[in-house]
């Protein structure tokens, strides 16, 4: 069932009701967002880490990029293949926009994607294990001038608004069994899509999938608008630019709240993200 509950979007929104701040569009974009990544209470239980990662970087005025992984749960080392891999690609794609005013091509990022690989099978290595130990999925967004290139293995996902409505840029994939999902560290080659958009969206949220059951509509496989538009809002509003803190404090708070656990018992992390 999906989530359509007010409550808990209304106990979010109160706690940042102070931040609220209204006033004109710009013409140029205003990159501000907010961003929590919490972990699950099945990890608390089982005594593991927090599986999830996430990085979100403005390289210039007018390129943007954001990135969620979540580790493998059967991964002995999901975390830190997670963390790993977005610190890989954000390192890669800002090298990449210092020298180049285009964006890279699908040869160029899958030979990043490889280079990641490779980096995963030198740390699994030197703990003798396998590659599949680091196994984890991916989800990345990168504006760049008024193009929108969006990455994905596996079942994090990535929403977007346009004209008030929300569309999914990225649903997430299972595999060919329940509760299965495709990795970087798959062989013999990863299952990697690409897509390429005009920038004709003023808002984005990357999640992964612990919040699947409360933030997408299966049956119309669309993003739950009751879900996003209480959440974005306040990103919407408040003044300045950059990486709100005590909006991600607030959001935070709310993702770890015992109402919000009761709903998923997953690593949870959400990026929101407006450009108005």
């Amino acid at each position: 069932m999906p989530y359509r509950s007010p409550i808990l979007a209304t106990l979010f929104l109160w706690s940042i009701r102070p931040l609220q701040r209204g006033g004109p569009l710009r013409d140029s974009p205003r990159w501000r967002w907010a961003a929590a990544s919490c972990v699950g209470t099945s990890h608390m239980r089982m005594g593991t880490r927090k599986q999830d990662a996430y990085t979100v970087m403005r390289i210039s005025p007018h390129t943007f990029c954001a990135v969620v992984s979540d580790g493998a749960g059967s991964a002995s080392y999901g975390g830190q293949g997670a963390s790993l891999l977005c610190r890989s690609l954000m390192a890669d794609f800002r090298t990449w926009f210092e020298h180049h005013d285009d964006l890279p091509d699908g040869e160029v990022i899958l030979c990043w994607i490889d280079q990641v690989r490779d980096r995963l099978s030198e740390a699994a290595a030197r703990r003798g294990v396998t590659r599949r130990q680091f196994a984890a999925t991916l989800v990345m967004l990168v504006v760049f001038k008024n193009c929108v290139l969006a990455l994905q293995i596996g079942d994090s996902a990535l929403v977007a608004r346009k004209d008030g409505v929300w569309e999914a840029l990225c649903w997430p994939e299972n595999g060919e069994f329940a509760s299965t999902t495709y990795f970087v560290t798959d062989d013999p080659e990863v299952r990697l899509h690409t897509f390429h958009l005009d920038l004709e969206y003023d808002a984005f949220a990357l999640f992964s999938d612990g919040l699947e059951s409360v933030a997408l509509e299966h049956a119309t496989q669309r993003p739950f608008a009751r879900f996003f538009d209480p959440m974005i809002k306040p990103v919407d509003q408040v003044e300045g630019e950059g990486r709100l803190v005590e909006l991600s404090g607030a959001l935070a708070r709310y993702l770890d709240s015992p109402a919000f656990c009761e709903r998923t018992d997953d690593d949870k992390t959400l990026i929101l993200i407006s450009c108005q």
